[in-house]
């Protein structure tokens, strides 16, 4: 497993992501994860807080307005992520120190590091395709960033 339409949640899309701040988006997006079931057993607070401690060590935001949170942890049986969209961008210590626009969130059970690893491989080299890019930036709704996740899902 690891294309993104594999490890996506579908219903934990967020087109327009209400927080501004780092830790508020990555939040967000475990809340979400939370409320339609695969991560239901987590507690948030315990996954923000092992994604933050994974940030410590170096920011995931890989530059070119795009961030990779991740996470192993014991409340997945299985690897699940989400993508969010921020319109007006947040400040995420970027390699390039520019805000961050597209976020996939990615958590993995902790003894399943080569799924979580190939996600990660998977997601980087679907953002580094410029169109691919534009069309999740230029989505609107769940809808539509689920289906520019489908042509990533054949790379």
């Amino acid at each position: 497993m690891c294309r993104m339409a594999e490890f996506v949640v579908r219903d934990a899309i967020i087109p327009v992501l209400t927080a501004t701040t780092k830790d508020g988006v990555i939040r967000e997006m475990v809340q979400k994860l939370q409320s339609v079931g695969p991560c239901s057993g987590c507690d948030t607070d315990d996954v923000v807080r092992a994604i933050l401690r994974r940030e410590q060590l170096s920011s995931t935001g890989i530059g070119r307005h795009i961030a990779i949170p991740h996470t192993k942890h014991g409340g997945v049986e299985r690897l699940v992520g989400a993508v969010a969209l921020s319109q007006n961008g947040v400040p995420f210590e970027s390699i390039d120190g520019q805000p961050v626009h597209v976020l996939v969130l990615l958590i993995s059970p902790q003894d399943r590091p080569g799924d979580h690893l190939r996600a990660l491989e998977n997601i980087v080299r679907s953002m580094r395709d410029d169109m691919f890019v534009q069309k999740l930036r230029s989505a609107r709704t769940s809808d539509e960033i689920w289906q520019a996740l489908q042509p990533a899902a054949t790379a």
